[in-house]
């Protein structure tokens, strides 16, 4: 083998290890890439967690719809998110409440506000309008007018401090402040405002209905 052909072959392996080299590089780079992306994948996840986490103790929470007192605003077995963050009850807000009743065994109550503290509260079951402080208020989120389902109710009643008048929006079928279950609720035993309807209820006879999703009037 002359000196040329010795070159030559020297030059093939030189150009061969530098091939080699960029392989591993290039075989590197990729690891790097893909260790970069599972990494923010990771504090991606992680800082999901901490948010919901953050919302359910601080901001909101789910619960439940059992029954269909608040038909047709929720129905039964709908998901709701419920807040009391900075919250102070309001005519015509949804909330949800521990009832001091052992009749519903614990389980948290859904109703609206129909009167706050210092407010005078009466109802005509013959027309079906509900009065305060003497002047019918408007309900168009109401299933059906209040023509029954009296309980022991006997107005005009005047709302103490530290309490509010609830009903449901079914309200001939709802066991509300109307009745002695569940009376004036006291404020500190509401839970929350309902905000919107995370997931809507569905049973063996009615579907989903998706369309509800949304904030809650």
């Amino acid at each position: 083998m002359d000196e040329k052909e010795r070159y030559d072959d020297i030059v093939e392996v030189q150009e061969q290890d530098d091939l080699g080299q960029d392989d591993y590089e290039f075989e590197d780079q990729e690891q790097n890439k893909t260790r970069m992306e599972l990494y923010d994948w990771l504090q991606c996840l992680v800082s999901a967690i901490i948010c919901g986490i953050f919302i359910f103790v601080f901001i909101g929470r789910t619960i439940g719809v059992d029954g269909e007192s608040m038909m047709n605003t929720l129905h039964n077995r709908d998901r709701v998110i419920m807040s009391n963050l900075f919250y102070t009850p309001q005519n015509g807000d949804i909330v949800v409440f521990h009832s001091p009743s052992e009749a519903f065994g614990g389980t948290p109550l859904v109703k609206r506000v129909i009167g706050i503290a210092g407010q005078s509260i009466d109802i005509d079951f013959e027309t079906g309008e509900v009065f305060i402080n003497g002047d019918v208020i408007d309900e168009p989120y109401i299933l059906e007018l209040t023509t029954y389902n009296r309980h022991r109710f006997d107005g005009p009643v005047m709302i103490p401090e530290g309490y509010v008048f609830v009903m449901g929006d079914n309200r001939n079928f709802s066991t509300d402040s109307r009745a002695r279950e569940v009376g004036m609720v006291d404020t500190r035993f509401i839970l929350g405002r309902v905000y919107l309807i995370a997931i809507p209820g569905a049973d063996g006879l009615t579907p989903r209905e998706w369309s509800r999703i949304g904030l809650v009037d």
